[in-house]
This record gives structure tokens, sequence and C-alpha cells, in this order.
């Protein structure tokens, strides 16, 4: 709640603190008196347009702080979360604070904010520099203001379906945890590349290519290597032949007449005989004999057996033609249609695991769907059934707020689950039922949100009424303010009125004067009680505070709206 209010060079306030307690506390003055600049600090503090204008004559700027006491500090700046009820496409809502401190426990929440004569407004929360938007996003949680000014939060559509949903009991867990599980269930999805259709078209692909490679059959990395020799010897068979030959005589002509090579090499070891000094020599001479005979042997065998043979060329020929189409697709030469190979194959076991994935989260998505269009279902209706039921019970309670033919509606969307409430008023027959945000009537609006607000109890700890009797007197005037005690039970509750019937339902009393200071005028406010209360309330009820009549009348009044008001609960905090 509200527990003190500095208001410094607003208007005619050159500095005011005010403090307050728990539940109804009534503003009153003569009019003009500065009441109204009060309501218009609060909102200031709340986020609110600044207008220069406000800005006290020859001041720099205007300064509005409210220490606030909370029951739980924490959580503040994400109080329009899962809580909001909201059904989002991912079943998350609401909005991160900005400019809020965290992880307090219970205690203090101080907002400030200054109106500079020229120049633009600045804020601050717990003395640290933040947004407007900061106050605003705090404030909606922190009070509610209902009148002529624009910070009410039951005229926020999200506002109004929370309160539907808490008036009717309506339990939003079954959505929020189908809603939260698809968007799990589909981001996995999307983690697991591409959609259905590529990877399929993937996975088709890869066992294509993985089935060439396979019936290829590589042999090994060399095998082109072997096939390139193995086709030069084939295409050159005869004149190989013919060079081997001719080399082949050259080291052994093997009875053709002549000495080769291999007989001169045995002559020159010979001639060495078995001279030791010479004995290396001889050694050499040996090792050269053997190695000619060897390649004689070798290329004998050459001329004797390599022959023409056509199809064996055209299958290397072909052998070869195939490994250049592979590495022409999968890479350089055999070796990398091979690495290539390993791979794909490993891909494709990773995509083989990944439909295997999908089909189970497919099908787990599939039942979610349908579990969340049960709950939809469920919660759509279950607003429906409520609508109504919550419209009859504020039509009721207007009856004792002055209007008596008041028509009030809660139209709930069509599309399950009914995100879409609307809250409607027909102040007056003959009329049309209007969203609250387009009633024009300040007081009317007021005694709609009076009404709304006894009838649910899902609100922010303060609550600010302004304007809510006007047009009202008499009879009614005494229930507006029965009215307002009753809400005060529960929540911190300040009303600006000019009704004595309401003040007197107040447990304090604030009245709002203006005096002349040097030459100046000036905005005061002080506590009334006993004698001083008493005092104000006659002169609201005759204009003149020194009437006997009217001094018993306070008093009786005063005695009989003490007797009737509950009261208020000082520890409890709406939420």
């Amino acid at each position: 709640m509200l527990v003190e209010l500095l208001v410094r060079d607003l208007g005619v306030i050159d500095e005011v603190r005010v403090d307050l307690g728990p539940g109804m506390t009534a503003l009153t003055g003569e009019t003009g008196a500065g009441k109204t600049l009060i309501v218009e600090a609060l909102e200031l503090l709340l986020g609110g347009r600044a207008d220069p204008l406000l800005v006290r004559p020859g001041a720099s700027e205007a300064v509005v702080e409210g220490r606030f006491l909370v029951a739980d500090r924490i959580g503040l700046t994400h109080a329009q979360g899962r809580s909001e009820g909201r059904l989002t496409a991912s079943g998350e809502s609401g909005a991160e604070g900005a400019g809020a401190s965290e992880g307090y426990a219970d205690g203090e929440v101080i907002l400030a904010r200054s109106v500079p004569s020229q120049g633009r407004s600045r804020a601050w929360v717990d003395g640290r520099m933040a947004p407007v938007s900061a106050l605003a996003e705090l404030g909606a949680q922190l009070v509610d203001l209902h009148g002529q000014h624009a910070h009410q939060s039951l005229l926020d559509p999200a506002a109004q379906r929370r309160s539907l949903d808490a008036f009717g009991g309506i339990e939003l867990e079954p959505v929020l945890s189908a809603r939260s599980r698809r968007a799990e269930i589909e981001a996995a999805l999307g983690e697991l590349g591409g959609d259905e259709r590529a990877r399929a078209r993937e996975t088709d692909l890869l066992r294509y290519q993985l089935e060439e490679i396979s019936s290829a059959a590589i042999t090994g990395a060399d095998e082109d290597e072997l096939l390139a020799a193995e086709e030069e010897r084939l295409s050159e068979a005869a004149s190989h032949r013919h060079a081997a030959s001719e080399a082949l005589a050259a080291l052994d002509p093997d009875g053709a007449g002549g000495r080769g090579a291999v007989d001169l090499l045995g002559e020159a070891r010979g001639s060495l005989g078995s001279r030791i000094p010479l004995a290396h020599l001889a050694e050499r001479l040996s090792a050269s004999q053997a190695e000619a005979q060897d390649l004689a042997s070798e290329l004998r065998r050459v001329v004797e057996t390599w022959e023409d043979d056509p199809e064996r060329l055209e299958a290397v020929q072909a052998r070869r033609a195939l490994l250049r189409d592979l590495s022409r697709k999968y890479g350089e030469g055999p070796a990398g249609v091979l690495v290539y190979a390993e791979e794909a194959s490993a891909r494709l076991d990773d995509l083989e695991q990944t439909e295997a994935r999908a089909a189970a989260l497919g099908l787990e998505l599939s039942d979610v769907e349908a579990a969340l269009a049960e709950a939809e279902a469920a919660v759509g209706a279950a607003r429906r059934c409520a609508a109504p039921k919550l419209a009859s019970a504020v039509e009721h309670r207007l009856r004792d707020l002055a209007m008596p033919r008041a028509r009030v509606e809660v139209a709930v969307g069509e599309r399950d689950p009914g995100d879409e409430v609307v809250f409607g008023l027909g102040a007056n027959p003959g009329e049309p039922v209007l969203p609250l945000s387009k009633v024009a009537s300040g007081g009317e609006l007021a005694r709609a949100m009076l009404a709304l607000r006894l009838v649910l109890t899902d609100a922010p700890p303060t609550m600010v009424f302004d304007e809510v009797d006007a047009g009202v007197g008499g009879e009614a005037a005494t229930a507006v303010g029965s009215a307002l005690a009753e809400v005060a039970t529960r929540h911190q509750v300040l009303v600006v009125t000019h009704l004595p019937q309401v003040a007197a339902c107040a447990s304090r009393q604030l009245s709002v004067t203006k005096e002349i200071s040097d030459g100046r005028t000036v905005a005061r406010v002080r506590e009334l009680t006993g004698e001083s209360r008493v005092v104000e309330l006659a002169r609201m009820l005759s204009g003149s505070p020194g009437s006997e009549t009217a001094r018993r009348h306070a008093e009786e009044l005063l005695g009989s709206s003490t007797k009737s008001v509950p009261a208020p609960r000082t520890g409890s905090r709406a939420t």
C-alpha cells in the first residue's frame, strides 16, 4: 500500500507530505483547493503524461515521490506473467519489468518522478534512474486509479480477462501447460534441421549415392594408378615386346652366336681371378652379372608372355571411366570417393535417427494438440458460463450506486479459449452498451469500477477513486460510501469526494485547503480528527461549518457511519 506521498511545486502545491494508512481515506476540501492535484500527482507517479504547465510558476520542476509497502517484493517485475491468464501461442505471457530492482523480500518500493518546466520528465525506481515505462509497469501492480484519469487497470483487456477467470474460478493450467509443451516440441522439431520433406529428400539421395559407391566396389585408394599402368601396358603391348626383345638380346643373346652383357661380365670376373687385392672388385662384378641375369629373365618373361588383349584393355578403360565419374561426383580419385562414402554413411545414420525422433515427436505433438483443443474448449465454455453471472453480479451492485437501470455485459470471444474478453456498460436506458474504455462519463465509469471491485478480488493493493460520487446524493451517496468502505476491507482506498455521506464512511479524512503565504497561494493537507472532522463534515453538509444543526447532523452521520463500516484488514493484499 501507499504509505507516504511527497508532492513539491505542482500547481498550487509548494510542498505537501501525506502519510497514509490502511483502510479508506477520504480527501475533502472546497472546490479548487487542490484535491485533484493530489490525484494528478499520483498519476504522474504511475507513469502518466507529464505536462510542464503543471509546474508551479517560478519553480524549475515539479517532483512527486511515493513510498509503497509491499507484501512480496520478489516478483513485482514479473507480475504480468502466467498469472495474467492470457493464453498466448507459446503458453507464456506478460512482459519483463524495466528499471525495477529484484531480489527483495517483503519491504518497500520507492517511485519518483520529476517534471521540469522545460525538457523531458525523469523517473526513478528505488533511487535509480529508470524509464517512465518502468513507473507505468510497476504502478499498474501497485495502484488503480478510477475516475477521470486514464490509469485504470480494469480498462486493460488482459485485466478484464484475468478478472473473469478469477470470478469464475477458471483453471488455465491445462491450457498453459499444453501450449508450453507444444512450443517445446515445435522447438525440438526445429532443432532437428530442415523440414520433414527436406530430410526425406536428403535421406533418399544419400542412400542412392552410397549404393552407387558400394556397387563400384573400389579395391583401394591406389586402384586408378594401378589401372593406369595396366592400360598403358595393354595399349602398346607389341611395341613393349619389341623393346624388351632388343634389351634381352643385349644382355643375353641366348645362343644367337654373340656375346651379351651377362657373358662379358662373367669374362671380366674371370679375368680378376683370385687376386686378393682385387677381391672387392670381383665381388661387384659377380653382383652385376647376377643382376644382369635377373634382368634378362624379366625381359624374357615380357617377350614371351605379353600379348595383345583388346577385351581386357576395354575393361580397364571402362573401369577407369567409372572411377572418373565417381570422382567428379564425390571426391578427388578413389581415395576422395571413399572418404565421402564414410561421411555420407555417418550423415545417413544421423538422419535415420532424426527421422525416428521426428516421428516420435510428431506423434506426441498430435496428442498435445488434441489435449490443447480439449482444454481450450473447456476454458472457453467456462468463460462463457461465468460471463453473464459476473455481469449480473455487477449490475446488482450498481443498483445500490445510483445506477439502477445500468446494463453490464461481459463479452467472450467466439474462438476458444475465448481470450477476447470485453467488459461493457450501458449506464442509462436507451444507451448502447459500450466497452468500459469508451464510457464518456467519469463518474459513471468510476461507479462501474467500484461495483466491479465489490464483486472481484483481483486488484492492486491501493485503489484511488475520483468522481465516484458525481451525480449522486441521499441514500445513493450513503450506499457509495458503504461500498467504498467494503472495498477498503481488502484494499487501501483513497477517495476524493464532495459528499459528507462518503467522507463519513472513511477510517481517515484528509482536508485540502488553500492559504496565502508570502503573497502566494499554496495548498495544505492536514488530517482531520475529532472536532475538526465534525466541522469539515458540517461544512460539506451545509456550507456553514458553524451551524449547530449541521454539526449535529455531522456528528450523527459520523457516528452511524463509523458503526456500519467494517474494520480494514491491515495485513491483506489482493493479488
